[in-house]
């Protein structure tokens, strides 16, 4: 809290300022104030929160999908936000309430997010201007929405996050090594399961301390309720990111491998992750390759028809542009790949050791 003490214009000071004209405030104490924070009567405190219920109308042409990253921009602020629940979409022509899983372009729907770090912000019948907000594609930087503040999330205010003694340094220097997360992707058949299992044979008898993370695996347990729409393999993918973050935390070296058809999922769980402990694995075996391989019969059912939503056939792949490693499988074994694998692993360990003695690397 403080008090204004001079307003300051071109020309001197003034007894008081208005919409529209350019000052500078200088306040009674010192405060540390930087772009973006809001002054506000005592009286009339905007909410700060990290959920909250919105209106939200869709520009894309890519529909808005649950569980996809997104940046939200205030008219203060800027932060990581993830619609969590899309409570129902808006019929324009009766105003009538409908089920959906997705927006498509210029559809309105209810939504609650969920915000990276707390924003402050008025509900925008209170307040128009930080009650409003946009959405930004995180891969293209568009405008692919724009929403309208309803109000906060009790849950909000009720979690806080809890001190805890025992942390991630601790549990690594413990297990003596340094968390990592490989995150392999690739199109079915491609090899990746087939290489993180020889991967982690290899850790394993080396005493590192390993989990892997397999995509048909989780699907019997903790993803057995999605399906395989854009929007359940936007869900898949973020549930598993926030597990190998849990791993990472316990010191764990996770081995994820899972299809992750989409650049936007796979850069969210990247994100997730501290510095330079995601490792982007890049299974790269060519379509005809995986189909003619066909370990599951997946190929030759989605082919057919008979499988709807298959990645590569009629539901798209997204290969990464610069992956930490990228496998070319054609004419390699599986031996060679993961052992390329433990030979990057050991080199990126020795590096870092190095740079925090003071190696100079």
């Amino acid at each position: 809290a403080s008090r204004g003490k001079r307003i300051v214009a071109q020309g001197g000071d003034l007894d008081q300022a208005v919409a529209g004209q350019a000052i500078t405030l200088v306040l009674e104490d010192e405060v540390e104030v930087s772009r973006g924070n809001m002054l506000v009567s005592p009286a009339a405190r905007p909410q700060v929160a990290d959920q909250f219920a919105a209106n939200i109308v869709w520009f894309d042409d890519q529909a808005l999908l649950p569980g996809r990253s997104y940046i939200l921009r205030t008219e203060t602020d800027q932060v990581s936000a993830t619609v969590t629940d899309l409570k129902y979409r808006v019929n324009v022509n009766d105003f009538a309430h409908e089920a959906a899983k997705s927006l498509d372009i210029n559809e309105v729907g209810v939504c609650n997010l969920s915000t990276r770090a707390p924003i402050a912000f008025d509900p925008f019948a209170e307040n128009r201007t930080t009650g409003a907000f946009i959405l930004i594609d995180r891969i293209t930087n568009a405008t692919v929405g724009a929403g309208m503040i309803l109000h906060s999330l009790r849950r909000a205010e009720n979690i806080h996050w809890q001190s805890l003694d025992v942390g991630k340094r601790g549990r690594s220097d413990l297990k003596n090594q340094r968390p990592a997360v490989f995150w392999f992707t690739g199109l079915s058949g491609s090899g990746k399961s087939t290489i993180a299992n020889l991967f982690e044979k290899k850790l394993f008898a080396s005493g590192r301390h390993t989990y892997i993370l397999d995509g048909d695996n989780v699907r019997h347990g903790l993803n057995r309720d999605l399906g395989f729409t854009d929007a359940d393999r936007v869900e898949n993918i973020r549930r598993v990111a926030e597990v190998a973050k849990l791993m990472a935390d316990a010191g764990l070296i996770v081995i994820v491998s899972f299809i992750s058809p989409f650049s936007a999922e796979r850069r969210m769980a990247r994100e997730l992750m501290a510095e330079g402990e995601f490792v982007e694995v890049f299974v790269d075996t060519p379509f005809e390759e995986c189909a003619r391989r066909d370990p599951k019969g997946l190929y030759a059912r989605a082919l057919s028809g008979e499988i709807k939503n298959f990645t590569g056939v009629d539901s798209p792949y997204e290969a990464p542009e610069n992956p930490e490693i990228h496998l070319q499988t054609l004419g390699r074994s599986p031996q060679e790949m993961a052992e390329a694998l433990e030979h990057w692993l050991i080199e990126r360990d020795i590096a870092e050791e190095q740079y925090d003695n003071g190696g100079g690397i």
